[in-house]
């Protein structure tokens, strides 16, 4: 029997929303506490359930804060704008970044300094399991822009396609807080489309 004013049985939840709400709670504590604090248990009373139910999930924490840093990222899905102009479209995607961008450099430079000397790796690899993931969107944007005649395939290397995205979140990284939509529009006008806009030939002059 339940007293008045008590809150009642809790719902008991399987599967999918399980494992979301355990994410959840996990990526919470991670922001609160940082890696070396986090615990399976503080995720456990976090999400209302028991550590056990934590340890069939995941045998370590590193991997339990891997898979919310991940569903972390996937509430910033990036969405090909498809403008019909390179300009519109980067900016478009630079600003879709932007805001993710900056929740994950707080994170990586505060955060997560313990999980990368917990599991050995680099803040490139993790990157790379989050953003590289969306690369499909960004080189449809770009190969869009070539087969128009836009820009100069032949000016198209992978570093270039990147440096919009790299200055992104070098700058995101350096100031923890999102590039200001002026700054976004510096980038694409003065710095990558000037190195991809093929070169208008003048006419010739006499020299009578």
């Amino acid at each position: 029997m339940y007293l008045a004013g008590e809150a009642g049985p809790r719902r008991r939840r399987r599967g999918a929303e399980l494992k979301a709400a355990l994410l959840d709670a996990a990526w919470e504590e991670l922001m609160e506490r940082g890696y070396a604090a986090l615990t399976f248990v503080a995720v456990a009373d976090r999400a209302g359930t028991s550590r056990p139910v934590v340890n069939r999930h995941w045998a370590t924490k590193a991997a339990l804060v891997r898979d919310a840093i991940i569903r972390a990222s996937d509430q910033f899905p990036l969405l090909d704008p498809d403008t019909g102009s390179l300009r519109d479209d980067t900016i478009a995607l630079l600003e879709q970044l932007n805001d993710s961008f900056a929740m994950f450099a707080a994170a990586m430079t505060a955060q997560l300094a313990a999980y990368f000397e917990d599991t050995g790796t680099t803040v490139a690899e993790l990157r790379a399991s989050l953003i590289d993931q969306r690369w499909a969107v960004i080189d449809a944007v770009t190969r869009r822009a070539a087969v128009r005649g836009e820009i100069d395939e032949a000016k198209l290397t992978p570093r270039i396609a990147r440096l919009p995205y790299d200055l992104l979140r070098n700058e995101t990284l350096m100031n923890l807080e999102p590039m200001s939509p002026a700054a976004i529009q510096e980038v694409v006008d003065t710095i990558f489309l000037p190195l991809l806009v093929p070169k208008r030939r003048g006419k010739v002059r006499s020299a009578r």
